[in-house]
């Protein structure tokens, strides 16, 4: 009887053991399944790029060289002076890329600079934010770009559009070189608002003449 009953429990507690191994093994594979792996980009990535222009200021930082370090504003001609590295065009590129000339430049002179570059002022910023109407309407127009602002809008700022004016082919063109059809002849005469674009900064409105 004892021999019986020892069998019993042995055979109870692998049983046991063998129940456990099997919920630790399935808490193991649930846990891997359902938690996949973060992946961390070694650096944030922005995408929209700020282009330097006439007007802005930028701090050009060599490190462990002060002397070759300076806040300069970017000249009419686009450029700025940076010591050994020379004039450096900087109109129109990014601090990243500006940064990249003048790393090469300065490495003429010295080993491995390390350059970075930062627009402390914008100047120019506001000059391409504005928002324009220019051909044949009665008071071309160069005014800041204001959130909601639409090609209807920029027209009655124009005064409408004058007795030569083609109203129905005039354009829309954007910053990044896109451009887009307006109907300005339905837009004031009927209301149809299809052709009503909302603007973005930089955009350009031209109402063209007839030709007699």
């Amino acid at each position: 009887m004892t021999h019986l009953l020892t069998h019993i429990r042995t055979a109870s507690f692998r049983l046991l053991a063998s129940l456990i191994a099997v919920v630790l093994l399935t808490s193991g594979c649930a846990s891997s399944s359902s938690a996949p792996p973060v992946n961390v980009p070694d650096q944030l990535e922005f995408t929209d790029e700020y282009r330097i222009g006439v007007g802005d200021s930028v701090r050009v930082n060599v490190w462990r060289n002060e002397d070759l370090s300076v806040t300069v504003p970017v000249r009419p001609d686009g450029k700025i002076s940076v010591p050994l590295a020379g004039d450096v065009q900087v109109g129109g590129k990014t601090p990243e890329q500006v940064a990249s000339v003048v790393t090469q430049r300065l490495g003429k002179f010295i080993r491995d600079p390390n350059v970075t570059v930062i627009v402390t002022e914008m100047g120019s910023d506001a000059f391409r934010s504005r928002v324009r109407v220019t051909g044949a309407v009665k008071k071309p127009v160069s005014i800041p770009y204001r959130q909601g602002m639409t090609v209807l809008d920029m027209v009655l700022e124009a005064g409408g559009v004058n007795e030569f004016a083609v109203p129905g082919r005039a354009k829309l063109f954007r910053r990044n070189g896109d451009h887009l059809k307006i109907d300005l002849d339905r837009i004031l005469r009927k209301g149809d608002m299809k052709t009503n674009y909302p603007l973005t900064p930089g955009d350009v409105i031209t109402v063209p003449e007839r030709t007699f």
